[in-house]
């Protein structure tokens, strides 16, 4: 069965500094037309920063959409033409303070394909050297350490409810315990 949708027609309804929503129509399966709105992200990255005492650097801040605080992992927009890798190793450093010796791409994963395009590239930064934070202007956030069992076990509390974040953190699990090798 082919479940193909087909575009017919598009139209750009807002034109952010980073997304773009569009309206098209599209032919589906059945040939009938529908309407679908979308949003066009540049993707991101995040980053499961491994400490060499065995805690992972995690992050507090608000987010305003939601209008509340999250626990999350470092994560950020890739800019234009950024390779992922770099778009990682900047984030980090920006949010953090740290670089990595070693660096491991674990999954790329699609958050919200129901209305939009963005996709995460989920790395492991293992080595981690502090040199100080490069906050970008208007970023405010709190960087602490946490072991990955209490993350997991915050996931369970509802404590942790970013989705990047608890699909980071389960990969990290997974991949520790061999999924990686």
């Amino acid at each position: 069965m082919d479940l193909t949708e087909t575009q017919i027609d598009t139209a750009l309804v807002y034109d952010g500094n980073f997304i773009q929503v569009y309206k098209d129509h599209a032919r589906l399966p059945d040939g009938s037309i529908g309407m679908r709105e979308y949003i066009k992200h540049p993707g991101a990255v995040a980053v499961l920063a491994l400490l060499d005492n065995g805690n992972l650097v995690m992050e507090r801040q608000f987010r305003y959409s939601p209008r509340q605080e999250f626990i999350e992992i470092p994560a950020g927009k890739i800019d234009h033409g950024e390779e992922i890798l770099l778009t990682a190793q900047r984030e980090l450093l920006e949010e953090t303070g740290h670089v990595a010796r070693e660096w491991i791409h674990l999954t790329t994963a699609w958050p919200c394909i129901g209305f939009s395009d963005e996709k995460i590239e989920y790395f492991l930064a293992r080595g981690l050297t502090h040199q100080g934070r490069q906050l970008d202007e208007g970023e405010f956030l709190e960087v602490f350490e946490l072991s990955l069992a209490e993350a997991i076990e915050w996931i369970r509390l509802g404590k942790i409810t970013d989705s990047k974040t608890i699909v980071g953190l389960f990969w990290l699990e997974k991949y520790l315990k061999g999924w990686g090798e």
